[in-house]
């Protein structure tokens, strides 16, 4: 027996600089259905839920007195063609949404049209740098990077093979870099 038995990702909650704005974002250009509203009681701000495709939500609260984000802090400093993609320990580092591998070369064009500013589809592999120029047999994963206006980095990933128990070849590192064994 399982100590837990998930069902996956109920809900990842953000927080929004303008509500507006991040529903005309999700629902207007990525077309995510908005599927729950709250007011938070008190005049404490809002709290809204997108469906993001096989019963989970994306979640964003609006706080009127929150702290401005700090980029290469709470959140990467840049995309990953770009710059250096570290953010703090407890941050969200960015935020993955599965889509059809046969569907993702046009999602670039998808998000142009739109207006949003994206990476070319990343093809990832396991090679020492993590990324080929061509689809290749051991490409596992084809992504897209961009953020929304708030500057969350977001992620169109396809999966392009299963995953198996050799991929889980590394060693965790501790805080100081060793390698727990």
């Amino acid at each position: 027996m399982s100590k837990i038995e998930f069902t996956g990702i109920n809900h990842l909650a953000l927080v929004s600089s303008d509500m507006a704005r991040t529903v005309d974002f999700y629902q207007g250009v990525l077309g995510m259905p908005l599927i729950k509203t709250i007011e938070l009681g008190g005049g404490a701000g809002q709290h809204f839920f997108f469906d993001v495709g096989n019963g989970d939500s994306l979640a964003f609260f609006w706080f009127p007195d929150a702290p401005t984000a700090v980029p290469g802090v709470s959140a990467p400093a840049h995309r990953p063609d770009q710059g250096p993609i570290t953010s703090a320990h407890g941050s969200m580092n960015h935020v993955a949404f599965g889509v059809s591998a046969d569907r993702i070369d046009h999602y670039v064009e998808v998000l142009r049209a739109a207006g949003v500013d994206c990476t070319e589809v990343a093809n990832h592999d396991n090679s020492e740098w993590g990324i080929s120029r061509e689809v290749t047999d051991d490409v596992y994963v084809r992504s897209i990077y961009f953020t929304d206006p708030d500057g969350i980095s977001l992620e169109l990933a396809a999966w392009t093979q299963p995953l198996g128990p050799d991929d889980v070849s590394h060693p965790p590192r501790d805080a100081s870099g060793a390698v727990v064994a």
